[in-house]
């Protein structure tokens, strides 16, 4: 282009001929006057001079191959190697190298195997998208592989986590009722995958079986739930970034504390926290963009939506139970052995309940590799039957030095006279407190019923102090009158001397 430009200068600013600018430039008389004569400057897209390939006649052939290899399975398709090895069976006449064959056969895979093209989208305010990822944590002591729910909303950038042992239906559903409840509102339309807690069975033309609890939380709080193509995740992209994001930046280190529920407090607090941040986009705070789209969500239900799951187990004739799949296992009472027995299930804990269903065990839910819970202070008033059973549970190893000691050297009537003594204490009573006082009576001497539940009284009674009487002015005074016992006998003969 720049020596067009000087061709076009000589002839239109120096007055120079054909002739001239040849003998000034070097260039040919043709290509002079070719340029000179050119009047559209316009670029000209690049256009690729087509050959005809020596592989031309047998592309439909090699084609029709491809194709019919969409219905086989992936080991029984044909390789490069293999459509020129036939190629060559099946043609005298063939003589094309390999790597023709070969460059040939995969584009033409590129183009019958095309990729998903991923759509632009735009999500409109008050919608979100929800998802779990994995983490540690550690309570009390122990670490606990895990998991946290995320809800996210693709118009803020808004990103909520929770905590979790699992991603049990009852986990799922008990975090979009915590998030809800701190948002103070309902997204009208939520995005999922196709985890089991909440589809059944996906129908041909997308149409999907949902779980009655599901349904239940769903209607509840007045919802749309859309679900994902299977194995589609990208589809909700949004809260797949944000799964990566709070796990980098809210659960690095792994969380440490006591109680689980207290810390997914705290983390709704901190997830607020992190609004104070410019969308990477829009050019405004999260917060600011959180606060234009929370008019489009639904009001709060007025009635609270209970999260549990109901079921009657047939316990066993140790008066235990089995869930999850007769995976894990939990502690009845004595008198619940081989009867059915009503279960309540929350995301975190599983109450026993009696005939009018009023709890009478409670366990922490078993998550991961814990197999058995088993609570053995119902179990007491069986033990003061067989008091010689006592060391061989866990119960025995919490006592107190001097009162293993003590049980282990009375007599089995004393000893189970103790125990029937705890045990009745217990149900009305912290285990605790009444091991105490049992320990106390038994350092003084002392270890029958009457003893031990008035040291327990003693103990744990509060303290009555009663205000100083003040006495008002004016009151007379009383002289002070004193008896003899001789009076006292003049009343005991009726009056009579």
């Amino acid at each position: 282009m720049a020596n067009l430009d000087d061709i076009r200068n000589l002839n239109n600013e120096k007055g120079l001929n054909v002739s001239e600018i040849h003998q000034k430039t070097g260039f040919a008389h043709k290509t002079i006057k070719k340029y000179l004569d050119q009047d559209d400057f316009n670029l000209k897209p690049p256009i690729k001079e087509q050959r005809i390939s020596i592989l031309a006649p047998y592309h439909l052939i090699i084609d029709q191959w491809l194709n019919d290899d969409k219905k086989a399975k992936r080991k029984q398709r044909h390789t490069a190697r293999r459509v020129f090895n036939r190629l060559r069976e099946e043609n005298v006449e063939f003589c094309v190298s390999y790597r023709t064959v070969a460059n040939y056969v995969k584009a033409k895979r590129k183009q019958i195997y095309q990729p998903d093209c991923f759509l632009p989208l735009v999500h409109p305010g008050g919608e979100a998208q929800v998802d779990f990822g994995k983490a540690d944590y550690i309570e009390n002591g122990f670490r606990i592989s895990g998991s946290y729910l995320v809800m996210s909303f693709p118009f803020s950038n808004t990103g909520y986590g929770l905590l979790f042992p699992g991603e049990t239906a009852e986990c799922l559903l008990e975090g979009m009722k915590l998030m809800f409840k701190h948002i103070g509102g309902v997204p009208t339309r939520i995005w999922f995958d196709n985890a089991s807690s909440m589809v059944i069975k996906v129908k041909k033309g997308g149409d999907r079986i949902l779980t009655e609890s599901f349904l239940r939380f769903k209607n509840h709080y007045g919802f749309s739930a859309a679900f994902c193509n299977p194995a589609s995740g990208h589809e909700k992209g949004h809260v797949e970034n944000k799964v990566g994001y709070i796990r980098r930046n809210m659960l690095v280190p792994i969380p440490e504390f006591k109680s689980l529920q207290e810390y997914n407090k705290l983390q709704l607090a901190r997830c607020d926290d992190d609004m104070n941040r410019e969308h990477y986009k829009k050019g405004l705070l999260i917060s600011e963009l959180f606060g234009q789209e929370k008019p489009a969500f639904s009001s709060l239900p007025t009635v609270e939506y209970e999260v549990c799951r109901y079921d009657s187990v047939l316990a066993d004739p140790y008066g235990k139970i089995t869930l999850g799949k007769g995976t894990r296992t939990y502690s009845t009472m004595p008198a619940m052995a081989g009867t059915v027995v009503k279960v309540k299930q929350t995301a975190l804990y599983v109450y026993i309940l009696d005939a009018k269903l009023k709890t009478v065990v409670t366990h922490k839910r078993l998550y991961g590799d814990q197999k058995e819970s088993m609570d053995w202070l119902p179990y007491l008033s069986q033990l003061a039957k067989r008091p010689r059973a006592l060391k061989y549970t866990p119960i025995f190893k919490i006592l107190p030095d001097n009162l293993q000691q003590h049980l282990q050297a009375a007599t089995k009537s004393d000893c189970g006279k103790i125990l029937k003594t705890i045990a009745k204490l217990t149900k009305q009573n912290n285990f605790g407190l009444v091991i105490n006082a049992v320990n106390k009576t038994i350092e003084r001497g002392v270890s029958d019923h009457d003893s031990i539940v008035a040291m327990y009284n003693q103990l744990n009674s509060p303290n009555i102090v009663l205000p100083h009487l003040k006495i008002p002015d004016g009151m007379p005074e009383l002289p002070m009158n004193t008896h003899g016992s001789s009076e006292y006998d003049f009343l005991m003969h009726g009056g009579r001397q």
